[in-house]
Protein backbone atom coordinates (compact mmCIF):
# COMPACT_ATOMS: atom_id res chain seq x y z
CA UNK A 1 0.00 0.00 0.00
CA UNK A 2 1.48 3.61 -0.62
CA UNK A 3 2.33 5.67 1.90
CA UNK A 4 -0.36 8.66 2.58
CA UNK A 5 1.19 12.09 1.03
CA UNK A 6 -1.43 14.98 1.57
CA UNK A 7 1.28 17.26 0.32
CA UNK A 8 2.15 15.40 -2.41
CA UNK A 9 -1.34 14.75 -3.22
CA UNK A 10 -2.61 18.51 -3.38
CA UNK A 11 0.40 19.03 -5.35
CA UNK A 12 -0.80 16.48 -7.74
CA UNK A 13 -4.18 17.32 -7.92
CA UNK A 14 -3.61 21.13 -8.18
CA UNK A 15 -1.12 19.87 -11.33
CA UNK A 16 -3.92 17.99 -12.44
CA UNK A 17 -6.31 21.15 -12.67
CA UNK A 18 -3.95 22.77 -14.40
CA UNK A 19 -3.43 19.98 -17.43
CA UNK A 20 -6.97 19.57 -17.56
CA UNK A 21 -7.59 23.79 -17.90
CA UNK A 22 -5.03 23.17 -20.85
CA UNK A 23 -6.62 20.76 -22.83
CA UNK A 24 -10.25 22.28 -22.28
CA UNK A 25 -8.10 25.34 -23.88
CA UNK A 26 -7.16 23.24 -26.92
CA UNK A 27 -10.29 21.19 -27.05
CA UNK A 28 -11.82 24.69 -27.47
CA UNK A 29 -9.59 25.77 -30.04
CA UNK A 30 -10.07 22.55 -32.53
CA UNK A 31 -13.93 22.49 -31.66
CA UNK A 32 -13.97 25.83 -32.85
CA UNK A 33 -12.64 24.85 -36.39
CA UNK A 34 -13.84 21.04 -36.78
CA UNK A 35 -17.02 19.11 -35.84
CA UNK A 36 -17.01 18.40 -31.91
CA UNK A 37 -17.44 14.34 -32.71
CA UNK A 38 -14.82 14.28 -34.59
CA UNK A 39 -12.35 15.95 -32.12
CA UNK A 40 -13.64 14.21 -29.16
CA UNK A 41 -13.23 10.90 -30.88
CA UNK A 42 -9.99 10.52 -31.56
CA UNK A 43 -9.02 12.43 -28.27
CA UNK A 44 -10.95 9.17 -27.02
CA UNK A 45 -8.85 6.65 -29.21
CA UNK A 46 -5.68 7.96 -27.36
CA UNK A 47 -7.39 7.25 -24.08
CA UNK A 48 -8.57 4.20 -24.80
CA UNK A 49 -5.13 3.28 -26.13
CA UNK A 50 -4.20 4.91 -22.83
CA UNK A 51 -6.37 2.82 -20.84
CA UNK A 52 -5.53 -0.56 -22.48
CA UNK A 53 -1.99 0.23 -21.80
CA UNK A 54 -2.50 0.63 -18.17
CA UNK A 55 -4.38 -2.59 -17.85
CA UNK A 56 -1.65 -4.36 -19.69
CA UNK A 57 0.76 -3.99 -16.99
CA UNK A 58 -1.39 -4.79 -14.37
CA UNK A 59 -1.55 -8.50 -12.36
CA UNK A 60 -4.19 -10.03 -15.06
CA UNK A 61 -3.71 -8.13 -17.68
CA UNK A 62 -6.62 -7.07 -19.91
CA UNK A 63 -8.95 -10.05 -19.16
CA UNK A 64 -8.55 -8.94 -15.54
CA UNK A 65 -10.08 -5.43 -16.24
CA UNK A 66 -13.07 -6.51 -18.38
CA UNK A 67 -14.49 -8.44 -15.24
CA UNK A 68 -16.99 -6.40 -13.96
CA UNK A 69 -20.10 -6.93 -11.65
CA UNK A 70 -22.11 -4.15 -13.64
CA UNK A 71 -21.69 -4.51 -17.04
CA UNK A 72 -24.40 -2.28 -17.80
CA UNK A 73 -23.63 0.16 -15.39
CA UNK A 74 -20.52 0.46 -16.56
CA UNK A 75 -21.37 0.94 -20.01
CA UNK A 76 -23.79 3.49 -18.99
CA UNK A 77 -20.62 5.21 -16.66
CA UNK A 78 -18.90 5.19 -20.40
CA UNK A 79 -21.68 6.60 -22.48
CA UNK A 80 -22.79 9.16 -20.07
CA UNK A 81 -18.83 10.34 -19.36
CA UNK A 82 -18.22 10.48 -23.46
CA UNK A 83 -21.62 12.74 -23.93
CA UNK A 84 -20.59 14.91 -21.07
CA UNK A 85 -17.30 15.85 -22.77
CA UNK A 86 -19.23 16.66 -25.88
CA UNK A 87 -21.47 18.89 -24.30
CA UNK A 88 -18.96 20.46 -22.35
CA UNK A 89 -16.65 20.99 -25.27
CA UNK A 90 -19.49 22.66 -27.24
CA UNK A 91 -20.40 25.21 -24.55
CA UNK A 92 -16.16 25.90 -24.46
CA UNK A 93 -17.19 27.53 -28.12
CA UNK A 94 -20.92 29.04 -27.33
CA UNK A 95 -19.63 30.56 -24.24
CA UNK A 96 -16.31 30.53 -23.81
CA UNK A 97 -13.94 28.94 -20.66
CA UNK A 98 -14.87 31.29 -18.08
CA UNK A 99 -18.94 31.34 -17.68
CA UNK A 100 -18.82 27.47 -18.45
CA UNK A 101 -16.28 26.45 -15.79
CA UNK A 102 -17.82 28.98 -13.56
CA UNK A 103 -21.17 27.00 -14.18
CA UNK A 104 -19.95 23.75 -14.31
CA UNK A 105 -18.44 23.95 -10.88
CA UNK A 106 -21.96 23.18 -9.37
CA UNK A 107 -21.31 19.89 -10.09
CA UNK A 108 -20.00 18.49 -6.53
CA UNK A 109 -23.29 20.30 -5.24
CA UNK A 110 -24.98 18.24 -8.00
CA UNK A 111 -23.59 14.98 -7.02
CA UNK A 112 -24.71 15.74 -2.93
CA UNK A 113 -27.93 16.30 -4.02
CA UNK A 114 -28.24 13.47 -5.83
CA UNK A 115 -26.39 11.02 -3.43
CA UNK A 116 -29.21 10.77 -1.40
CA UNK A 117 -32.02 9.04 -4.52
CA UNK A 118 -28.98 7.62 -5.95
CA UNK A 119 -26.97 6.10 -3.75
CA UNK A 120 -29.38 6.31 -0.65
CA UNK A 121 -26.65 8.25 1.44
CA UNK A 122 -28.09 10.56 4.56
CA UNK A 123 -27.67 14.59 3.68
CA UNK A 124 -28.05 16.68 6.60
CA UNK A 125 -29.50 19.49 6.58
CA UNK A 126 -26.12 21.58 6.64
CA UNK A 127 -24.97 19.97 3.60
CA UNK A 128 -28.97 20.97 1.65
CA UNK A 129 -28.46 24.80 3.07
CA UNK A 130 -24.56 24.25 1.20
CA UNK A 131 -26.49 23.18 -1.90
CA UNK A 132 -29.45 25.88 -1.91
CA UNK A 133 -26.44 28.28 -1.36
CA UNK A 134 -24.55 27.33 -4.12
CA UNK A 135 -27.23 27.52 -6.67
CA UNK A 136 -27.94 30.76 -5.74
CA UNK A 137 -24.25 31.45 -6.78
CA UNK A 138 -25.74 29.79 -10.37
CA UNK A 139 -28.21 31.91 -10.15
CA UNK A 140 -26.49 35.07 -9.87
CA UNK A 141 -24.22 33.43 -12.61
CA UNK A 142 -27.05 33.02 -14.98
CA UNK A 143 -28.72 35.78 -13.91
CA UNK A 144 -32.38 35.51 -15.26
CA UNK A 145 -34.60 38.29 -15.41
CA UNK A 146 -31.87 40.47 -15.42
CA UNK A 147 -30.79 40.48 -18.79
CA UNK A 148 -32.07 38.45 -22.09
CA UNK A 149 -31.28 34.77 -20.70
CA UNK A 150 -28.96 32.98 -23.03
CA UNK A 151 -30.38 28.90 -23.77
CA UNK A 152 -26.66 28.11 -24.27
CA UNK A 153 -26.30 29.33 -20.55
CA UNK A 154 -27.91 26.30 -19.41
CA UNK A 155 -25.79 23.77 -21.59
CA UNK A 156 -22.64 23.76 -18.75
CA UNK A 157 -25.39 23.12 -16.66
CA UNK A 158 -26.51 20.48 -18.64
CA UNK A 159 -23.07 18.78 -18.52
CA UNK A 160 -22.68 19.40 -14.53
CA UNK A 161 -25.55 17.39 -14.22
CA UNK A 162 -24.46 14.42 -16.45
CA UNK A 163 -20.54 14.55 -14.69
CA UNK A 164 -22.53 14.31 -11.49
CA UNK A 165 -24.15 11.42 -12.22
CA UNK A 166 -21.53 9.94 -13.84
CA UNK A 167 -19.74 10.12 -10.71
CA UNK A 168 -22.30 8.51 -8.26
CA UNK A 169 -22.29 5.86 -10.88
CA UNK A 170 -18.45 5.34 -10.26
CA UNK A 171 -18.95 5.36 -6.53
CA UNK A 172 -22.06 2.87 -6.82
CA UNK A 173 -19.81 0.14 -9.06
CA UNK A 174 -16.84 0.72 -6.56
CA UNK A 175 -18.80 -1.53 -4.36
CA UNK A 176 -18.00 -4.32 -6.36
CA UNK A 177 -14.71 -3.39 -9.24
CA UNK A 178 -12.25 -2.13 -8.37
CA UNK A 179 -10.89 1.33 -9.59
CA UNK A 180 -9.17 0.06 -12.50
CA UNK A 181 -11.77 -2.44 -14.07
CA UNK A 182 -13.88 1.38 -13.78
CA UNK A 183 -11.23 2.94 -16.09
CA UNK A 184 -11.03 0.52 -18.14
CA UNK A 185 -14.66 0.88 -19.00
CA UNK A 186 -14.79 4.23 -19.31
CA UNK A 187 -12.09 4.27 -21.79
CA UNK A 188 -13.41 1.62 -23.89
CA UNK A 189 -17.20 2.41 -23.83
CA UNK A 190 -16.45 5.81 -24.73
CA UNK A 191 -14.08 5.48 -27.40
CA UNK A 192 -16.23 2.72 -28.93
CA UNK A 193 -19.60 4.90 -28.90
CA UNK A 194 -17.60 7.99 -30.47
CA UNK A 195 -16.09 5.97 -32.97
CA UNK A 196 -19.39 4.69 -33.90
CA UNK A 197 -20.87 8.98 -34.07
CA UNK A 198 -17.39 10.71 -34.66
CA UNK A 199 -16.54 8.79 -37.97
CA UNK A 200 -19.60 10.35 -39.88
CA UNK A 201 -18.41 13.53 -38.92
CA UNK A 202 -14.92 13.47 -40.18
CA UNK A 203 -13.59 16.80 -41.94
CA UNK A 204 -9.51 17.10 -43.03
CA UNK A 205 -7.54 18.44 -40.50
CA UNK A 206 -4.55 20.91 -41.29
CA UNK A 207 -1.08 20.18 -39.97
CA UNK A 208 -0.66 22.44 -36.97
CA UNK A 209 -4.10 21.57 -35.72
CA UNK A 210 -3.05 17.97 -35.98
CA UNK A 211 -0.20 19.13 -33.90
CA UNK A 212 -3.05 20.99 -31.49
CA UNK A 213 -4.73 17.43 -31.57
CA UNK A 214 -1.68 15.21 -30.59
CA UNK A 215 -1.23 17.85 -28.04
CA UNK A 216 -4.93 17.60 -26.77
CA UNK A 217 -4.60 13.54 -26.80
CA UNK A 218 -1.06 14.02 -24.23
CA UNK A 219 -2.69 16.36 -22.03
CA UNK A 220 -5.24 13.73 -21.21
CA UNK A 221 -2.94 10.97 -20.49
CA UNK A 222 -1.41 13.16 -18.62
CA UNK A 223 -4.43 14.68 -16.77
CA UNK A 224 -5.14 11.04 -15.67
CA UNK A 225 -2.23 10.01 -14.64
CA UNK A 226 -2.17 12.63 -12.52
CA UNK A 227 -4.94 12.48 -10.74
CA UNK A 228 -4.40 8.68 -10.26
CA UNK A 229 -1.55 9.45 -8.65
CA UNK A 230 -3.08 11.98 -6.40
CA UNK A 231 -5.70 9.37 -5.09
CA UNK A 232 -2.88 7.00 -5.00
CA UNK A 233 -0.92 8.98 -2.20
CA UNK A 234 -3.91 10.79 -0.48
CA UNK A 235 -7.40 10.11 0.57
CA UNK A 236 -9.68 11.71 -2.03
CA UNK A 237 -11.90 13.82 0.45
CA UNK A 238 -8.07 15.32 0.83
CA UNK A 239 -7.06 16.36 -2.64
CA UNK A 240 -10.68 16.71 -4.40
CA UNK A 241 -10.35 20.81 -2.85
CA UNK A 242 -7.83 21.71 -5.04
CA UNK A 243 -9.44 20.32 -8.34
CA UNK A 244 -11.54 24.19 -7.77
CA UNK A 245 -8.12 25.41 -8.99
CA UNK A 246 -9.22 23.98 -12.49
CA UNK A 247 -11.54 27.38 -12.60
CA UNK A 248 -8.98 29.95 -12.16
CA UNK A 249 -6.58 28.20 -14.18
CA UNK A 250 -9.31 27.50 -17.77
CA UNK A 251 -10.66 31.75 -16.59
CA UNK A 252 -6.95 32.40 -16.70
CA UNK A 253 -6.77 31.21 -20.17
CA UNK A 254 -9.90 32.08 -21.46
CA UNK A 255 -9.29 35.81 -21.00
CA UNK A 256 -5.22 35.73 -22.05
CA UNK A 257 -5.49 33.35 -24.56
CA UNK A 258 -9.13 34.11 -26.35
CA UNK A 259 -10.28 36.99 -25.12
CA UNK A 260 -13.07 36.24 -22.86
CA UNK A 261 -14.48 38.45 -20.24
CA UNK A 262 -14.54 38.21 -16.25
CA UNK A 263 -18.37 39.92 -15.57
CA UNK A 264 -18.73 41.03 -11.82
CA UNK A 265 -21.79 38.61 -11.92
CA UNK A 266 -19.62 35.23 -12.74
CA UNK A 267 -16.64 36.02 -10.57
CA UNK A 268 -19.27 36.46 -7.64
CA UNK A 269 -21.32 33.04 -8.54
CA UNK A 270 -18.66 31.60 -8.96
CA UNK A 271 -17.21 32.16 -5.76
CA UNK A 272 -20.27 31.40 -3.94
CA UNK A 273 -20.60 27.88 -5.97
CA UNK A 274 -16.93 27.00 -5.08
CA UNK A 275 -17.41 28.20 -1.10
CA UNK A 276 -20.50 25.62 -1.06
CA UNK A 277 -18.93 23.12 -2.90
CA UNK A 278 -16.32 23.29 -0.17
CA UNK A 279 -18.35 23.48 2.51
CA UNK A 280 -20.22 20.39 1.42
CA UNK A 281 -16.51 18.25 1.03
CA UNK A 282 -16.05 19.65 4.56
CA UNK A 283 -19.40 17.92 5.70
CA UNK A 284 -19.29 14.73 3.81
CA UNK A 285 -15.56 14.12 5.31
CA UNK A 286 -16.49 14.77 8.77
CA UNK A 287 -19.56 12.84 8.56
CA UNK A 288 -17.18 10.16 7.48
CA UNK A 289 -15.09 10.43 10.24
CA UNK A 290 -17.99 9.98 12.61
CA UNK A 291 -19.89 7.68 10.57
Amino acid sequence: MTDQNPRLGALLMTATAFVFAMQDGISRHLAGEYNVFMVVMIRYWFFAAFVLTLAARKPGGIRAATRTRFPKIQILRGLLLAAEVCVMVTAFTLLGLVESHAVFTCYPLLVAALSGPVLGEKVGWRRWSAIGVGFVGVLVILEPGVKVFAPAAVIPLVAAGMFALYGLLTRYVARGDSAAVSFFWTGITGALAMTAIGLFHWEPMSGPDWGWMALLCGTSATAHWLMIRALEVAEASAVQPFAYFQLPFAAALGITVFGDSLEPNTALGATIVVAAGLFTLWRARKAGRTG
